[in-house]
């Protein structure tokens, strides 16, 4: 069974209470558009065999109006004739013609009625069409948006990122290790050409104040000789 069971069903519906109910409200509006479709083509069809009556009764109506004057014509010959029993004869067949005519014309009167409710129940039902065609528009593109989102927040949280990001670390550690073992051979090295004369004076001035020492001493020794 459908959404909807029948005509007045779907024209006194009101989808957004029907969408707010529904656990999947996508699927729920392609189901009424569904319903809504076949029952425009229902409604039409029915609209369809009332214009077709219509014109049939519009012609035995046509027929039985034609039928009704000859025989009033018929009577009127009879009675110039002197052919009362005749004359009374044509009027009973236009008698009944004339009672078949307001049989006709109250039939064609219901037909054109059903046929403009039909014509009303059309345009009401195609707006409910175009109303829920418009919402599932909406309703796919809020789709559409959620997957993509989705989608977005599944690439974030992936492992294969937090593995990545874990991979990237070690990389770091790795060239973090070469580059103090670079540093570490060159502990003790001078580093600039600055660095370098200054080792030169230190060592120059070194050697002065041992020379320095070494004259101090070889003096001391010889006053201590002479005082022998």
């Amino acid at each position: 069974m459908g959404i909807f069971t029948r005509f007045s069903d779907i024209v006194n519906s009101n989808i957004n209470a029907i969408l707010d109910k529904a656990e999947d409200p996508e699927k729920i509006v392609r189901l009424m558009i569904q319903e809504m479709e076949d029952t425009l083509v229902e409604v039409r069809s029915a609209a369809a065999r009332s214009i077709a009556d219509k014109k049939d009764l519009n012609r035995k109506l046509e027929h039985l109006e034609r039928e009704q004057d000859e025989w009033d014509s018929k009577a009127e010959l009879a009675l110039r004739k002197g052919r009362e029993d005749l004359a009374k004869a044509a009027l009973v067949e236009k008698s009944r013609a004339s009672s078949a005519i307001e049989i006709i014309r109250s039939d064609y009167a219901a037909v054109d009625e059903g046929l403009g409710k039909l014509n009303s129940d059309i345009s009401r039902l195609e707006t409910k069409l175009e109303d829920a065609k418009t919402r599932q528009k909406a309703l796919l593109a809020r789709h559409k948006t959620a997957n993509s989102r989705l989608a977005v927040r599944k690439k974030i949280h992936d492992y294969k990122i937090d593995d990545a990001m874990i991979r990237f670390e070690q990389y770091t550690r790795r060239i973090d290790d070469v580059e103090g073992r670079i540093e570490a051979y060159d502990l003790g090295l001078p580093k600039d050409l600055n660095h370098e004369f200054a080792g030169l004076e230190a060592e120059e001035s070194i050697a002065k104040e041992l020379d320095d020492l070494k004259r101090r001493v070889s003096s001391e020794s010889d006053l201590a000789t002479e005082i022998k």
